[in-house]
């Protein structure tokens, strides 16, 4: 299978996921959690991560919050391995410089979000497994999620541009 088209699939694979996974992670806004799972994410500290997950329990939220969890470990890896073809697809362009460059920065950024989102996506679930929060991991969690938003609007914004460059430049001479 080409890079192309692993590209495309994975990619495109990976937006349809996240798109998707609305549905399970829309329940976990609730009162005592507004920002849901973003919330968990950022919580930094054993008895923040206590308190959400209580507050889940409570509105009987824990199985949906495990179903989240796990939708985001499948569209981590779909979408951050479209996203790192899709970099190393634009950087293969030899004839178009701009391109490579992009296609680099695009393609180690897909590295960046693989990693920070598993690692975060990860302490969070063993967390709320455990039913349990972790000084160690949920800072852990809360340093990762900034570094993987940036990570992934990289790859985002730079396919974007990218597929815009390729489309309407003029062919090289």
């Amino acid at each position: 299978m080409s890079t192309e088209r692993k590209f495309w699939i994975f990619w495109l694979g990976g937006l349809a996921i996240f798109a998707l996974a609305r549905i399970p992670h829309a329940p976990l806004a609730i009162p005592e959690v507004p920002g849901g799972i973003l919330d968990h994410q950022a919580a930094g500290s054993a008895q923040a991560v206590d308190r959400i997950q209580a507050a889940w329990r409570a509105a009987g939220l824990r199985d949906t919050a495990i179903f989240a969890m796990c939708h985001d470990l499948v569209f981590i890896g779909i979408y951050g391995l479209g996203s790192f073809w899709g970099g190393r697809m634009f950087a293969q362009q030899m004839d178009r410089a701009l391109l490579v460059r992009i296609g680099q920065v695009v393609a180690i950024a897909a590295i960046v979000f693989l990693i920070t989102d598993y690692v975060e996506t990860g302490l969070q679930l063993v967390q709320l497994l455990r039913e349990s929060g972790s000084d160690w991991m949920a800072g852990t969690a809360a340093i990762m999620q900034p570094v993987k938003i940036v990570a992934f609007l990289v790859t985002f914004f730079g396919i974007l541009t990218s597929l815009g460059i390729r489309r309407f430049s003029r062919p090289p001479a």
